[in-house]
């Protein structure tokens, strides 16, 4: 550990001292379930599509920067350049896993100091939601929350007699008048968000809201500056002109 060089223009010996730097792990988690596989006319990809290419583009950039990536309560934790890949084939070996297909992640045990990145349309109640996190935040976890929703889940935009169905089960429901309905519905929404934004805040984790007619660049960037905040190092993607993702 002398630093030869260094010493042999001194009378006194130095010592070279490294900084250590430990690999964090992060915990993905993508929301597989029926509600996700939703897709209206303002929008060009599902929930479930865009949650997965957000999830893939984060893995890719954590591991370039030296970090180690794992899918909740499915794979176990890596610092493999061929991450993503290995993620992407578990994703599609594995996708009617009761993990990926429930609307909430899964109560997995994770280390101290680890950190979890959920991506969801969180429409569940919020006490539910607030259960699920609490269990997971409770070992010193820090997480992130990624809100995935299509724009027409955010303005209603119908008129008229119109059917809505569920996307699990055989229950629907019609509305004589669907534009009646928006203002309580984006009053609802708007509340329920916030509810979530108060969940977050009282965890110390992060929340944003993606809209899929929007670039997925956007919560992308979003999260490399709130992961770096918290100490995670990322392989900073190259300015491609043009791109989006």
């Amino acid at each position: 550990l002398i630093d030869w060089r260094r010493s042999a223009s001194s009378d006194h010996l130095y010592v070279r001292e490294r900084e250590w730097e430990a690999a964090h792990t992060m915990w993905l988690w993508p929301d597989m379930s029926p509600s996700m596989a939703f897709r209206s006319h303002l929008s060009e990809v599902t929930k479930r599509a865009r949650s997965i290419v957000l999830m893939l583009a984060a893995a890719e950039l954590l591991v370039r920067g030296g970090e180690r990536v794992g899918l909740l309560g499915l794979t176990q934790p890596t610092a493999s350049r061929r991450a993503a890949v290995k993620l992407a084939d578990a994703l599609a070996q594995r996708a009617d896993d009761p993990v990926l297909v429930a609307s909430l992640p899964p109560k997995a045990r994770i280390s101290r100091f680890s950190g979890v990145l959920l991506i969801s349309d969180f429409l569940d109640p919020l006490d539910e939601i607030a259960s699920r996190l609490e269990v997971l935040a409770g070992a010193g976890v820090r997480g992130h929350l990624v809100q995935v929703l299509d724009p027409a889940e955010e303005t209603l935009p119908y008129d008229g007699r119109t059917e809505f169905i569920a996307p699990e089960g055989s229950l629907t429901w019609i509305a004589d008048r669907a534009e009646s309905l928006r203002d309580a519905y984006k009053a609802r929404l708007e509340a329920h968000r916030a509810g979530l934004a108060a969940i977050a805040h009282r965890l110390g984790w992060t929340f944003l809201v993606h809209h899929t007619d929007r670039p997925a660049s956007e919560p992308l960037l979003a999260l490399i500056m709130h992961m770096s905040a918290g100490g995670y190092r990322w392989q900073q993607p190259a300015p491609t002109k043009g791109a989006t993702a």
